[in-house]
């Protein structure tokens, strides 16, 4: 049996889609129907039904699932222990979306140079949905925005990078005072589901202000272009750079510390990875200090 076929089997479990476990997997959706039709085949029944685009597991399907996840996490274990002694490694790192442009490249690139026969697959996803596959083993490590809650002693963290929280309005707006902004211009709001969200919200809320929500969104880009579209005013981290091109905003910072977001990796201490999880922070850090 092919354990590529039972990763994406599981893939499909977690996500619920086949389209959305071929992205993580970089396949197409019709590579992973295909896998899956061999693994049932294999097994001789039926693992998935599928109830309009979404995709649940059967009876047989649920206890494979199980069983298949802490399969593959031993064979991943395996692989490291084999390679210890090797210049070789592995690492399944997740990220949020604005570390994928503007944390990653540089450490990636450095990584590379320094141990070019690492093999790294790198997985997006927000940061509760990251934090939550760190703590299953599902990923070795993962760039997240600090969790609201203290993590368990299993788990490790290393702040990267300490992004405060601005008010974005388009340049052409004259008014500078943020209260008044926030009081009556239209708020494009970053999605409270995200731990980065919640931030602004809580702001907003020491303010004492209750603004005129046009929309809610969870992609930090989009906003960024709402906003240069005079759609209105929004309250975001300063992420790290690329921001879209051509957009002409004016940011203003908000000092008080207590709402600016902390991005960091968080890895698990027992991880058999620690030596790539090493190898990757110390290229975060020279990547860093090089700005």
């Amino acid at each position: 049996m092919d354990t590529r076929f039972l990763e994406s089997f599981v893939a499909v479990v977690e996500f619920g889609s086949m389209a959305e476990a071929g992205r993580r997997l970089n396949l197409t959706a019709a590579g992973v129907a295909q896998r899956l039709r061999v693994l049932e085949e294999d097994f001789g029944i039926a693992l998935v039904t599928r109830v309009g685009r979404r995709v649940h597991p059967t009876e047989a399907g649920v206890a494979v699932f199980a069983k298949a996840r802490v399969l593959l996490q031993g064979i991943r274990e395996l692989r490291q222990v084999a390679l210890a002694d090797t210049e070789s490694g592995e690492l399944r790192l997740g990220a949020v979306s604005t570390a994928m442009t503007g944390i990653l490249p540089r450490a990636m690139r450095g990584l590379h140079a320094t141990h070019p026969n690492f093999n790294i697959f790198v997985a997006p996803g927000t940061s509760m949905d990251l934090y939550e596959r760190v703590v299953d083993g599902d990923l070795d490590a993962a760039i997240i925005v600090a969790p609201p809650f203290r993590m368990p002693k299993t788990c490790d963290w290393r702040p990267i990078r300490t992004e405060p929280l601005l008010l974005i309005r388009p340049e052409s707006l004259a008014m500078e005072d943020p209260r008044e902004l926030l009081s009556t211009q239209p708020f494009i709001r970053y999605d409270r589901n995200h731990w980065g969200g919640r931030l602004a919200e809580n702001y907003l809320r020491y303010l004492d202000i209750v603004p005129e929500d046009r929309f809610e969104l969870d992609a930090l880009e989009a906003i960024a272009v709402m906003v240069d579209s005079g759609l209105g005013v929004s309250l975001v981290p300063d992420w790290a750079p690329p921001w879209p091109e051509g957009i002409r905003l004016t940011k203003t910072i908000i000092p008080n510390p207590e709402f600016a977001r902390h991005i960091g990796l968080v890895w698990l201490r027992a991880s058999n990875s620690l030596r790539t999880i090493g190898a990757f922070l110390d290229e975060v850090a020279s990547a860093g200090s090089s700005d």
